[in-house]
């Protein structure tokens, strides 16, 4: 099973900031079971939903010169508040330094007036082809797929500014 835990990119700001948005669902199949008189987002899904976040901001700032990203260290998480269905998720994430393997953020999910979750991650940038050199058209592949997907959940205005706050927006490193 595969979650994906952003269901719409709101603010982005290659190099910085990210902002994105995920609306529970009682269809959300893990609600059955977590808790069945009590349904709430699991904690470590609010983790993979700040992580998934992260990894769009990285990707683009680095105009996706890596095809994989991945959760390497979850630091000083602090659980504040359930995630119901019905309610919406947003996750910011702030790049706090980067190296061209990995990439230190400072996270945080709320709810409309209250923080659901903060804390910070270390992500990992890596290639298959690092491993394994014959994989180089699969990172090529990967890294096609995924500039696609971003043009599913991230549309930004067509004057090239984000409505929101008015600040630069760009998607796949296109200025």
């Amino acid at each position: 099973m595969r979650f994906t835990l952003v269901d719409r990119i709101v603010l982005l700001k290659p190099g910085a900031a990210i902002t994105s948005i995920k609306t529970l669902s009682m269809a959300e199949e893990y609600l059955a079971d977590h808790f069945p008189r009590f349904p709430v987002m699991p904690g470590v899904l609010m983790l993979e939903a700040m992580t998934q976040a992260s990894a769009w901001l990285i990707r683009v700032s680095d105009d996706f010169a890596h095809s994989l990203i991945t959760l390497k260290q979850a630091r000083n998480l602090r659980f504040r508040n359930f995630v119901a269905p019905g309610q919406v998720l947003t996750v910011s994430a702030n790049i706090l330094e980067q190296s061209s393997s990995e990439a230190h953020l400072e996270v945080k999910g709320k709810l409309a007036d209250s923080v659901a979750v903060t804390g910070r991650i270390v992500l990992q940038k890596s290639n298959l082809v690092d491993c394994r050199p014959d994989l180089s058209g699969s990172d090529e592949y990967l890294k096609r797929h995924l500039r696609e997907l971003l043009s599913l959940i991230y549309q930004p205005s067509e004057d090239g500014l984000n409505q929101q706050n008015g600040s630069a927006a760009v998607a796949g490193g296109q200025a």
